[in-house]
C-alpha cells in the first residue's frame, strides 16, 4: 500500500514584546547619534527593551502559550519544545528549552535550544519539519527568544541602536496537503568573526580582564555583515523556491527577518516583489535575532495579511554566518 505524504504545517503562531519601549530620541541621550539618522540608515524607529529581572525564557513562555491558544493545543498535547537563541537564561547549561518546558508545565516533553542566530528560528522549523514528515513527532513548539538588550554595549552605536527584545513561536502539525514545501539552509563559518560576542565562552572564559574590556558585548563590523545580508537574503529565499520549482514569481508573501530596511528593500528588488507583499515591522521593534521572523509571521497572520492558499516565504540571515529559508502553502 503506498503510504500516505506527511508534511508539516504551520497550526498556531503567537509572539511577545516587552511593554519598555526606548525610542531612538531616548537613545539620544544615552549615546552620540542623532535619531533621524537612525531612521534614515536603518528604518528603525524603536525597540522593545526588558526589565533587568526579565529574562529570555519568560518572553518565550509568553509566546509559546499564544502559539499554542492560536493552535487549539494544550501543553500535555506537545511532544518536542525547540528554542532558538543567542541569549539564552544561562550560558550552555540549563537549555533555554528546558526552563520554557518547565514554565510550561509540559513535564517530561524533550527539549532543546538551536543557536544560529537571527537565523535561529528557520533552522528550528527546519529540524522539527523533518520529525514531522517521518512521522517522530505530532505536535512541536519552535519558539525564537532573544533578550539582545543585555549583551549590547550601549557605548557602541553601531550596535545598540540595532537591536530589542522580545519573541514569536509556531506549533507545528502534520497534514497532508499543503504545508512546509522545502526548507534551504546555509553557513560559511569562515566569516563567524564579523559578528561575534568574543568573550565568555571556552575561547576565552569570563574574567575581570573580560569584564574591563567589555568582550563580553555583542562585537559587529558593520559593513561585510551589510554587504552579505544584501546579497543572501533574495539568493537563500530564490533557492528554496528552486527545491519545489517555484520562482520569485510565485511568491505570494514575504516575511524577511527584520533587520535594515536597505536589506529588506534589496531582497524586494531582487526578487520583484511590491512593498505590499513584505512584511516590515523592524520600525517598531528593531532586530529581534531568532524572534525576529517568527514576531513579525503572528502579526501578519493575525492582521489578514496572509490568506489560504498563499504561498508564503520566511528568509533571514545571521551571525555565522548562516542563512536560511521556508517555502510554506499557508492552510
Amino acid at each position: 500500500m503506498e503510504q500516505e505524504l506527511r508534511r508539516a504545517k504551520i497550526a498556531g503562531v503567537g509572539s511577545f514584546a516587552p511593554e519598555n519601549v526606548m525610542t531612538n530620541n531616548d537613545l539620544e541621550e544615552i549615546v552620540d547619534t542623532d535619531a533621524e539618522w537612525i531612521i534614515s540608515r536603518t528604518g528603525i524607529k524603536e525597540r522593545r527593551i526588558v526589565e533587568e529581572e526579565v529574562v529570555t525564557s519568560d518572553l518565550a513562555c509568553q509566546a509559546a502559550k499564544a502559539a499554542l491558544e492560536s493552535a487549539d493545543l494544550e501543553v500535555k498535547d506537545l511532544d518536542l519544545i525547540l528554542v532558538a537563541t543567542s541569549t539564552p537564561d544561562y550560558l550552555g547549561l540549563p537549555s533555554t528549552a528546558c526552563i520554557l518546558q518547565d514554565k510550561l508545565g509540559a513535564e517530561g516533553v524533550p527539549a532543546f535550544d538551536l543557536a544560529a542566530a537571527c537565523t535561529g528560528f528557520i533552522y528550528g522549523v527546519s529540524v522539527a519539519t523533518q520529525y514531522i514528515e517521518t512521522g517522530a513527532y505530532d505536535n512541536i513548539l519552535v519558539v525564537g527568544a532573544e533578550t539582545l538588550s543585555k549583551i549590547l554595549n550601549w557605548d557602541d552605536r553601531g550596535t545598540c541602536i540595532l537591536f530589542g527584545d522580545g519573541a514569536g513561536a509556531v506549533v507545528l502539525q502534520p497534514t497532508q496537503s499543503a504545508g512546509i514545501l522545502s526548507n534551504s539552509l546555509g553557513a560559511d563559518g569562515s566569516k563567524g568573526e564579523v559578528l561575534r560576542v568574543p568573550a565568555g565562552g571556552s575561547k576565552r572564559p569570563f574574567s575581570q580582564g573580560v569584564l574591563e574590556e567589555g568582550a563580553h558585548y555583542l562585537e559587529m563590523d558593520g559593513n561585510p555583515v551589510f554587504k552579505f545580508a544584501v546579497r543572501i537574503l533574495g539568493k537563500a529565499a530564490k533557492e528554496a523556491l528552486d527545491q519545489v520549482g517555484l520562482s520569485s514569481e510565485d511568491i505570494d508573501y514575504l516575511i524577511p527577518h527584520q533587520a535594515n530596511i536597505r536589506i529588506i528593500d534589496a531582497a524586494r528588488k531582487r526578487l520583484d516583489l511590491t512593498e505590499e507583499q513584505i512584511y516590515v515591522n523592524l520600525d517598531r521593534y528593531g532586530n529581534t535575532s531568532a524572534a525576529s521572523v517568527p514576531l513579525a509571521l503572528d502579526e501578519a497572520v493575525r492582521e489578514g495579511k496572509i490568506k489560504e492558499g498563499d504561498t508564503v516565504v520566511l528568509v533571514g540571515f545571521g551571525a555565522g554566518l548562516t542563512w536560511g529559508a521556508t517555502v510554506i502553502e499557508w492552510s
